[in-house]
């Protein structure tokens, strides 16, 4: 198939998917046109199979803000009377669905099918926003096709939406072969000494990652046993968690790493990942920690109990327990078997179920059921 990919290019879970699926499709044959006003930052592999669309957008003197929604449907009509693409995959609803259905508008007759993946706060969030519900509803029925990244946000979608067409749950992935326990970056050292275990957290760091309750389990941790925080990512609330690691005098067992396109070689050093998000849509960097074999230990809701099983891959408490994730977090610490055998647990469960094999082939299927649909 020829398949148009547009998602957002910059660091986040649905740009991150939409860019390994598209590498996934084009190992398999198909060819892949991403159209994006930058280069995904996945996108990190050259392949015959898969060529890039830079959106341009003007500037003009009458123009506040630049049309960037009106630039990228027109990009994305562009590529597909050139390349005569079969469908538009967009991912995340504002505004890419609309982009889509726009460009099916300009193309008439010969259009690609629309499918439209729902991510998380693009429902959760940016779809809530009153300003935006109807729009976001209207790009939602007037895809072809659309998933879910989670049966909860599936179910969300459909009730807050009143959608009409139906909504099929498909799983966020993980490249096994990339993210494993052998991946791990080689000097452990840099980051901790041979008593420390380290714990990880990778987010945006927007307020409803809660990155603060992170440092707040560490803060009760190092009571009882010797611990570091790796925080990978950039976000609104790096300097609160700063601020707060040093007020409780964690400074130094706190290590804000920035912006990596390589958690693989971070997250095979782990010894527990933490995610104590408000809410998570499906949670792809704890399912990129069980891949290398770590625990993870977060909030229980969501789509987080979709991807942790309780007991068996990791612990999941309410949003805001502190205490009591610090007291799971402790208990994997002080138990290094256990703690392994977790881990395991889930790098068999990340294999099991959210292998890229399985899941890229379950959008293969979904595309076909799409394009036959009358």
């Amino acid at each position: 198939m020829n398949i148009g990919i547009t998602c957002y290019p910059t660091v986040g879970g649905s740009g991150a998917v939409a860019t390994e699926l598209g590498k996934q499709l084009a190992r398999r044959g198909h060819r892949v046109h991403f159209v994006s006003y930058r280069m995904p930052f996945r996108l990190d592999e050259f392949h015959e199979n898969i060529c890039f669309h830079e959106v341009d957008v003007s500037s003009y003197v009458l123009f506040e803000y630049p049309p960037h929604d009106l630039a990228l449907a027109a990009k994305m009509a562009e590529a597909a009377r050139e390349h005569d693409l079969d469908l538009f995959h967009v991912h995340y609803a504002i505004p890419h669905a609309l982009a889509g259905f726009l460009a099916q508008q300009m193309l008439g007759d010969k259009a690609p099918k629309l499918i439209t993946t729902l991510h998380g706060t693009d429902i959760t969030l940016v779809g809530q926003d009153r300003s935006f519900f109807e729009i976001t509803r209207f790009g939602i029925e007037r895809s072809n096709g659309v998933t879910a990244v989670s049966e909860f946000l599936r179910r969300m979608t459909l009730d807050e939406f009143q959608i009409s067409n139906g909504i099929e749950t498909i799983y966020n992935f993980v490249d096994l072969e990339v993210y494993s326990r052998a991946r791990a970056y080689g000097d452990r050292a840099a980051f901790a000494s041979p008593d420390e275990k380290i714990l990880l957290h990778v987010s945006n760091m927007r307020p409803v990652k809660r990155v603060l309750d992170a440092v707040r389990i560490l803060a009760r941790v190092v009571n009882e046993a010797p611990a570091v925080l790796l925080m990978v990512g950039e976000g609104p609330e790096r300097s609160s968690a700063q601020a707060l690691a040093r007020r409780l005098g964690l400074q130094d067992r706190v290590r804000f790493l920035g912006t990596r396109e390589r958690v693989d070689e971070i997250a095979g050093m782990a010894d527990v990942f933490l995610l104590p998000s408000e809410l998570e849509s499906f949670g792809l960097s704890a399912l990129e920690a069980m891949a290398c074999g770590v625990p993870v230990i977060g909030s229980d809701a969501g789509g987080l109990p979709e991807l942790v099983a309780e007991g068996e891959t990791g612990y999941l408490r309410p949003v805001g327990d502190v205490e009591g994730m610090a007291a799971r977090c402790l208990e994997l610490l002080k138990d290094d078997a256990r703690r392994r055998a977790m881990g395991e647990a889930g790098r068999r469960r990340a294999e099991a179920l959210f292998n890229a094999d399985r899941i890229v082939s379950q959008y293969e299927r979904y595309y076909e059921k799409v394009l036959t649909a009358s």
